[in-house]
């Protein structure tokens, strides 16, 4: 079972990456731009990803910085924002290969940023919103890019290229 998790985990830093190479092509000016997305510019919303996968990684690990909202500006600038980025994807892939069938079967207990409600959930369900929600927002920076670049600047990020790949590379 914890296969099924790296791949994941792999497959999140690959598509950041390329999500990340497209952002870099753009006007720099484009990325502050508020394009009426759920966090308003595209620098924003990766901002978020990097948010929310630090409170993620720091309920599923007991370590690391958290920020305290949603919508904190961590860095504002593409460059910093991408090497925090790296980083990040980084210690996602190696929490998630370090983890047992055993720890796999365990529950996360948790308060949410938003409500001070007390969660125990099973790992592996919170696992599939970690990496739905990487993919959720991953999306609507795409349509960001698609919309200052053209349809040609948003990159393939579909699992199944990156599952190819991944073989071939084997």
């Amino acid at each position: 079972m914890p296969g099924r998790w790296t791949t994941f985990a792999g497959y999140n830093a690959w598509a950041n990456a390329r999500l990340y190479a497209a952002a870099r092509a753009l006007p720099p000016e484009r990325l502050h731009e508020d394009a009426g997305a759920f966090f308003g510019s595209l620098l924003a919303t990766l901002n978020h990803l990097l948010v929310a996968d630090r409170i993620w990684m720091r309920r599923f690990t007991g370590g690391g910085d958290a920020p305290a909202r949603l919508d904190a500006i961590l860095h504002d600038d593409l460059h910093t924002l991408s090497a925090a980025r790296i980083a990040e994807d980084r210690r996602i892939s190696d929490w998630v290969a370090s983890l047992s069938d055993d720890d796999l079967a365990g529950v996360l207990r948790y308060r949410r940023i938003t409500a001070p409600d007390d969660i125990g959930q099973p790992l592996v369900e919170a696992l599939a919103h970690f990496f739905n929600h990487q993919t959720h927002h991953r999306g609507q920076a795409h349509a960001l890019v698609t919309r200052f670049g053209g349809r040609k600047a948003g990159p393939v990020l579909d699992l199944l290229v990156f599952q190819k790949e991944a073989v071939a590379a084997r």
